[in-house]
């Protein structure tokens, strides 16, 4: 534009940042900050406020912080800009503290303001995350902007995010006039609060409601499908996809990968990653982590090496999660040594308690369960309960009871309610013989009243579930498969003589 010989104007220049903001260009917004100042339009409302925008969602936040600061005048939108930046940007405080500022001003928030404030609640400390949520919801209803559909759904993420599920239902049916963007967030929160039912209902309800679903829509109830293990259903939303023309988004295919690799069809998982022409990281470290949720832990191997072998992929944080949890699953403890230590030595990455516990559970696995407590006592982040739960359940298998005695009682230290520690450290009495122990841990048990809940499995035949319990026989055919559990032990202990006779014969 300059170079044909036209004169910017303040509203070229508007449009010029707000497209820099989208591509989150941030280079060229600074080129034309400084074209604002030259031609002295630095104290413009509308630039200024385009300026705070831009800077906020190029994580340049002190940049839009010092613009904010020396506006002279305000108004809603550079109000909701420099809050929603700072919510964004992680300074959730601030965000409100910025509100709370805005308050006392003439200027008033609008539904937008409200919208960004209330997302902020989940990342503040947690005495103050539901208690400022419900104070925010009651300011809104009073204000009159209860029946604006951005207030509704961050209303309902926000209160999804806090694993308060219910009280977003409830406001969600509540709402008389529903749209996309409602039904998407209040799905999304079923979704991530592993109420995959309930996600995959509401999604049919929004079809039959004549309601077109998004991506974000489409992620959300493949993560569900994913959580169920409903292969079918996932197959048809598969199709929808195809459909919506939406395989070229990378989030939907990678819900897609993890959704055939939680319901055990990680070959169609395969399939799909090989036809998909734009892979990048996350796509790749989703084939990874599918293989290795699927016990297929040398493939996964065989694909990160191919890959790194490609020019230009770097693998990062979760990437290596991947990696070591296909080494856990396939037992390779030296690999997962290996690629633990290449991590800081090649890469320049700071292991992260995931992969800690990683290898800390793989140490367990192979019976080092000392090495394994070491390392816990090593890293710079302190031991959580999967960690201990993990180091408990090796003393088990490898009948390690003065250890287990130490880590059992580690976890009931944490979880006095939990009757899992009780119960896996009564096994490892009764297993190396410690009969007076077992019994003064079932005393213990008696007394705390601490008693083991039921387990539940389900599994999909004909497009039916079927839902079990430790010892159920409600199943109409329960009679036939205690018949079949029967004949599958006297199968494998049959199995288990035979290979003891062969050892036996080979060592004779």
């Amino acid at each position: 534009m300059c170079s044909l010989g036209a004169k910017w104007t303040k509203y070229s220049l508007c449009s010029a940042l707000n497209s820099c903001a989208k591509t989150h260009n941030l280079f060229l917004g600074l080129q034309i900050h400084a074209q604002i100042v030259k031609i002295g339009l630095e104290e413009n409302l509308f630039l200024n406020s385009s300026l705070v925008d831009l800077y906020s969602k190029c994580n340049a936040i002190v940049n839009a912080k010092r613009v904010f600061s020396h506006m002279k005048t305000h108004d809603q939108v550079s109000w909701t800009s420099i809050i929603s930046g700072l919510s964004q940007n992680g300074h959730g405080n601030e965000a409100i503290l910025m509100f709370k500022n805005m308050l006392v001003t003439q200027v008033r928030p609008n539904c937008f303001t409200y919208a960004t404030v209330i997302s902020s609640c989940p990342t503040l400390k947690d005495e103050l995350q539901i208690r400022l949520a419900t104070l925010l919801h009651a300011h809104v209803i009073k204000l009159g902007f209860s029946f604006s559909s951005f207030v509704i759904s961050s209303t309902i993420d926000c209160y999804s995010k806090l694993g308060r599920i219910q009280e977003a239902a409830l406001l969600f049916y509540e709402t008389s006039v529903k749209d996309n963007i409602i039904y998407n967030s209040m799905i999304s929160g079923y979704s991530q609060n592993l109420y995959g039912e309930e996600a995959l209902k509401l999604f049919v309800e929004m079809r039959a409601s004549n309601l077109s679903p998004t991506d974000h829509t489409l992620t959300s109830v493949l993560n569900a499908c994913g959580c169920l293990t409903v292969l079918e259903q996932g197959r048809q939303l598969h199709s929808l996809v195809t459909k919506m023309g939406s395989e070229s988004n990378v989030f939907v295919v990678c819900s897609l990968l993890d959704m055939y690799s939680k319901c055990g069809s990680v070959n169609e998982a395969f399939y799909l990653f090989n036809q998909t022409v734009e892979k990048n990281s996350v796509l790749s470290t989703s084939m990874i982590m599918g293989f290795a949720q699927c016990g297929r832990g040398s493939e996964a191997l065989k694909l990160f090496e191919s890959l790194l072998s490609e020019e230009g992929f770097l693998p990062d944080h979760i990437c290596f999660t991947a990696v070591l949890t296909a080494c856990n699953h396939a037992g390779l403890l030296n690999e997962a040594v290996e690629y633990f230590n290449k991590m800081s030595c090649e890469y320049k990455l700071d292991p992260q308690i995931d992969h800690y516990a990683c290898l800390i559970d793989l140490y367990a696995r192979n019976g080092n369960v000392e090495k394994a407590k070491q390392l816990m006592e090593k890293m710079p982040y302190e031991s959580n309960y999967v960690m201990w739960c993990s180091l408990l359940g090796a003393c088990k298998v490898h009948e390690e009871a003065k250890l287990g005695k130490e880590v059992a009682y580690q976890l009931i230290e944490m979880d006095p309610s939990n009757a899992a520690p009780y119960v896996t450290l009564a096994h490892i009495y009764a297993r190396t013989g410690l009969w007076t122990e077992l019994g003064e841990i079932r005393r213990q048990m008696q007394q705390k009243r601490v008693r083991k809940s039921a387990g539940w499995s389900w599994i999909e035949i004909d497009k039916k579930t079927h839902v079990f319990s430790v010892g159920d026989a409600a199943h109409p055919k329960s009679c036939e498969i205690y018949s079949k559990l029967d004949q599958l032990n006297l199968d494998m202990k049959a199995a288990e003589h035979a290979s003891k006779a062969l050892e036996y014969d080979v060592e004779c």
